[in-house]
C-alpha cells in the first residue's frame, strides 16, 4: 500500500508568486460559504495538481462536476486578472462547455481575442505540478500581452 504524498507543500516557492496569490483569491471568491477562509494556501491549490497516480484514478470518460468547472473558471479568471493588472485594460474570460466536458475557453480584451483554447476532458483538468500550472499561465499571459501590444486599438475598443 502506498502512502499519499502531498503534491503541494507549504514551502513551495510558486506559492509566493503573483499568479498563485491570484489563484487563491479566485478560489476564495467562489467559496460562498467561507470554507476556504481557514484553509492554508497549499490546501486550496492542491486540487489543481493531478499527479500521474491521481489522474489514473479518474475515469477516461466522465462528466465534469460543478467543483471541477469552478476550478477551470478560477484558472482562467486568474489569468484574466493578471492581464488586467499588467495592461490596465479589462480582460473577460468566457467558457463554453458541454455537459461532457468539451468546449472552448476565450479571453477577450476589448474586441481582441487574446486567448482561445479548445478544452477536452475537463473532468480531468489539472497540472502535473504547481510550477507547470504557473508555466502554462505565464505562457498564456505572455502571448496575450504581446497581442495587446501589437493591436492596442482593437484592445482598447
Amino acid at each position: 500500500m502506498s502512502v499519499a504524498v502531498a503534491a503541494v507543500t507549504e514551502n513551495d516557492p510558486v506559492l509566493k508568486t503573483d499568479f498563485a496569490v491570484e489563484m487563491v483569491r479566485q478560489m476564495r471568491a467562489i467559496d460562498s460559504y467561507g470554507t476556504f477562509d481557514s484553509w492554508p494556501v497549499e490546501r486550496i491549490l492542491e486540487p489543481f495538481v493531478l499527479t500521474k497516480e491521481k489522474k489514473r484514478e479518474i475515469p477516461i470518460i466522465g462528466d465534469p462536476d460543478e467543483i471541477v468547472l469552478a476550478r477551470v473558471k478560477a484558472f482562467y479568471n486568474a489569468i484574466s486578472a493578471m492581464i488586467e493588472k499588467e495592461c490596465g485594460l479589462m480582460a473577460v474570460p468566457m467558457l463554453n462547455l458541454t455537459h461532457e466536458g468539451f468546449g472552448r475557453a476565450l479571453i477577450t480584451v476589448g474586441r481582441l481575442v487574446v486567448m482561445d483554447r479548445t478544452l477536452r476532458d475537463v473532468h480531468r483538468f489539472g497540472f502535473p505540478s504547481l510550477s507547470k500550472m504557473k508555466d502554462e499561465a505565464d505562457k498564456i499571459l505572455s502571448v496575450a500581452l504581446n497581442m495587446i501590444g501589437e493591436y492596442p486599438k482593437v484592445a482598447g475598443l
